[in-house]
């Protein structure tokens, strides 16, 4: 049996992984059977979430299996194959790349490559003058603990000075307060520098992680604008509602290239991206070339998440590339120094993005109801041991560990789980209704056991016999309908109205109600329980974390920690230790050569 038959056998192939093999095969019929499997493995790699296939991952052990360095000499002899130098466009004739042992579909090297140049791009482009003096005044009364080796004052001064930059932390660290009050000093600056106010585009992966990050501005700015010293223009010019890529790119199905683009770049002079860990590999690279030479792009985001679930971990990858961010590069300490006083300086290095990042640790947001740093902490360093002793425990606030429970719709904690939901049967207006979709969410890893639950859910909800659009029932949309303004992950409720009919009711960009009725929404389902990808980006008052019986793949201890710090409130942890120990043993690690590339020098 071939390489390629016993893949396909094992299921580790797709119908559109054995289509290009075969269309391969069509074209050139002597092509060998090793190349033929590379290409298919490449196709899967996408799949799972790679930009490539690492064919150096080869179990060798596999008498079937060629080694390594055989199977990539038939590569290179391949007229399929392309082997460009790092930074130079591939051959669009030959549809495979091979590169740095990463054999990739040309299209997503391609992303790649101009993702690393466009951002080399940017970072290069100047460094702020930062009139640092005459800034002192205001950057006091944003952040009175500067000289304290404050990083939210770190990173906002640092604004000032790189045209890209990474702000990175945990939930909770005070990513979003850093920003609005970093967008009010390049505003301040502007009016120094005697320019205009800057464009400030302001923007996230979903709809609900937009809305998220425009309301946590607006609260934030609500606040500044009450300290002494910040005048109410530096507010005004920071806009009051953001969107998604997509719409800020102008990419819709319907049209074939976005908008913005690298020959029509957007019209801003900042551009702020939340909750980048979501963001994949082909977005992100629309997205650099889109932004402008000159232009400030600022990415926030944690790199412990999830990454997207499309190809790439890009944040991960532009964070290694750009060191710890605990501290600055020399020429920015000694600039900035007007504003924070004596601050660490890293070590001189020739990596493009260095000096690049500011990393977030202390934890501001959880409610004084739910201490959940400790775990989180065991849980993003793997510490399976530290992790369950804690949550056996039960001294942690907030935190309850139900332990060898695996339905909590059966037993005795069936009526708290379901006890959120039923105050939704009672709502009667939309604001009620959408307040209190967010106290509660029940997270699972799997994406059949979330339909399982969601269907168990609605019975004890509404019966067996139930309408399809109950008063109450919660709905996620799963696909985006620009001409609405409905994007994937949006949730909404459904209410029934005096006159009889049913309206699903959704949170506008300005966080006013939106009626749809059920008919014109586009592709939707049920959102008591949802899969962590699909809650990444949002956050609930308490967060049911269901683990699956048996051990499965995409547990790993980034979805155990994204879904745990979605909780505000209170956390419920329904599963068994050996779950819990196998998902800590695992990464949620993705092949990808965009770390080496920007760590490359431009002309590599």
């Amino acid at each position: 049996m071939s390489l390629l038959e016993r893949l396909r056998e094992a299921g580790a192939l797709r119908r559109v992984d054995l289509a290009l093999a075969d269309t391969l095969r069509r074209h050139a019929p002597a092509t060998p059977e090793p190349v033929l499997a590379a290409a298919a493995l490449a196709s899967a790699a996408i799949a799972e979430g790679h930009a490539g296939c690492d064919l150096r991952a080869a179990p060798e052990a596999d008498a079937d299996w060629p080694p390594p360095a055989a199977w990539e000499t038939q590569l290179v002899a391949s007229p399929w194959v392309a082997t460009p130098a790092a930074d130079a466009e591939a051959d669009p004739t030959r549809p495979l790349v091979l590169e740095a042992g990463l054999l990739y579909l040309r299209r997503y090297r391609e992303h790649e490559r101009r993702l690393a140049q466009d951002l080399r791009r940017i970072a290069a482009a100047g460094e702020g003058t930062a009139p640092a003096a005459a800034l002192a005044p205001l950057f006091a009364a944003l952040f009175p603990h500067a000289h304290e080796d404050d990083a939210q004052a770190r990173a906002a001064a640092l604004a000032l000075r790189r045209r890209l930059l990474l702000i990175t932390g945990g939930p909770g660290t005070g990513k979003t307060t850093t920003v609005a009050r970093l967008l009010l000093l390049l505003v301040a600056q502007a009016r120094l520098e005697g320019a205009p106010a800057p464009r400030i585009a302001l923007a996230a992966p979903t709809g609900r992680a937009a809305r998220r990050l425009a309301e946590s501005l607006q609260r934030g700015l609500a606040g500044l604008r009450a300290l002494p010293g910040v005048a109410p223009e530096l507010c005004a010019a920071v806009p009051a509602g953001a969107q998604t890529l997509h719409r800020l790119l102008g990419l819709r199905p319907d049209r074939p290239q976005a908008r913005y683009h690298a020959t029509q770049r957007l019209p801003c002079d900042v551009v702020v991206v939340d909750e980048a860990s979501m963001v994949d590999l082909p977005l992100m690279a629309r997205l650099a070339e889109a932004v402008a030479t000159g232009a400030r792009l600022v990415l926030l985001g944690d790199p412990e998440q999830l990454p997207s679930v499309e190809a790439g971990d890009v944040l991960a990858a532009i964070c290694a590339a750009a060191g710890a961010g605990d501290a600055l590069a020399d020429a920015d300490a000694r600039a900035l120094a007007p504003l924070l006083g004596a601050a660490a300086v890293a070590p001189e290095t020739a990596a493009p993005l260095a000096g690049h990042r500011v990393h977030l640790r202390r934890g501001y947001r959880q409610a004084e109801s739910l201490e959940l740093a400790p775990l989180a902490e065991a849980v993003r360093t793997g510490e399976a041991d530290a992790a369950l002793a804690l949550l056996r425990a039960g001294g942690l606030s907030g935190v309850r560990f139900h332990e060898d429970v695996h339905d909590p719709l059966a037993g005795p904690l069936r009526e708290a789980l379901l006890a959120p939901w039923r105050a939704l049967a009672q709502a009667r207006d939309p604001d009620s209704a959408l307040a209190l979709a967010a106290r509660q969410c029940l997270l699972t890893a799997l994406r059949d056991g979330a339909a399982r639950l969601n269907a168990r859910i609605e019975e004890a909800l509404a019966g067996p016999r139930r309408a399809p659009y109950f008063h109450g029932r919660l709905l996620l949309v799963t696909e985006n309908d620009h001409r609405q303004g409905l994007f994937n992950g949006d949730i909404g409720v459904c209410l029934h109205e005096a006159s009889g009919g049913t309206r699903v009711w959704f949170a506008g960009e300005d966080g006013t109600p939106r009626a749809f009725h059920p008919a014109a929404l586009p592709a939707h389902a049920s959102a008591f329980a949802l899969t962590v990808h699909k809650a990444q980006g949002s956050e609930f008052d308490t967060v049911w974390l269901l683990l699956p019986r048996q051990d499965a793949r995409v547990l790993s201890r980034e979805l155990v920690y994204t879904a745990l710090t979605r909780a505000r409130r209170a956390l419920h942890l329904c599963g068994d230790a050996d779950a819990l120990g196998a998902a800590l043993a695992r990464r949620a690690q993705r092949v990808s050569g965009l770390a080496w590339r920007l760590g490359a020098t431009a002309a590599a």
